[in-house]
């Protein structure tokens, strides 16, 4: 089977799996939960986002891959991590700023992802970086639907 074919279906098959997770089980335990509350739980996730730094190793993926591609999206998930770690912090302490860096973690990290997803192209050189997007991305994909519904909602 293609390389990208695989990467494809295992990408959807996550998607799906957080999805049904994400309905099944966090959105009605977040149902009852205030705004800042359920954003809080929704940013814990992309506290890990730092683990994206995996790109800039050398031998954990293909020589070939893209520095541009590996250099974006280490340090978009980086940015975002940070921006989770303060997010997390700010509306656990009720601060003003909690929703407003939540709303930039969800923008700036939902932008690192579309990126990297539009380079699907070398998902053959990601070695093993390969679970990233095939069970995190997904994860994070979904997480950050949930919150910016949240966000909107009144």
């Amino acid at each position: 089977m293609d390389t990208r074919i695989i990467f494809v279906l295992q990408f959807s098959l996550s998607l799906v799996a957080w999805s049904t997770v994400a309905l099944v089980f966090i959105a009605p335990a977040l149902r009852a939960r205030s705004r800042s509350h359920a954003l809080m739980w929704l940013a814990l996730p992309h506290m890990f986002r730092h683990v994206g730094m995996v790109f800039l190793v050398p031998g954990l993926t293909y020589k070939t891959l893209p520095s541009g591609f590996a250099n974006a999206a280490a340090y978009g998930d980086l940015a975002a991590g940070v921006l989770a770690l303060a997010a997390v912090f700010a509306l656990r302490a009720g601060w003003r700023a909690g929703l407003a860096l939540a709303v930039l973690l969800n923008v700036v990290g939902s932008l690192d992802l579309l990126y990297a997803l539009s380079h699907t192209g070398i998902s053959a050189r990601l070695g093993a970086a390969w679970f990233i997007p095939t069970m995190l991305v997904p994860l994070l994909l979904v997480t950050h639907a949930m919150s910016f519904a949240r966000m909107i909602r009144k």
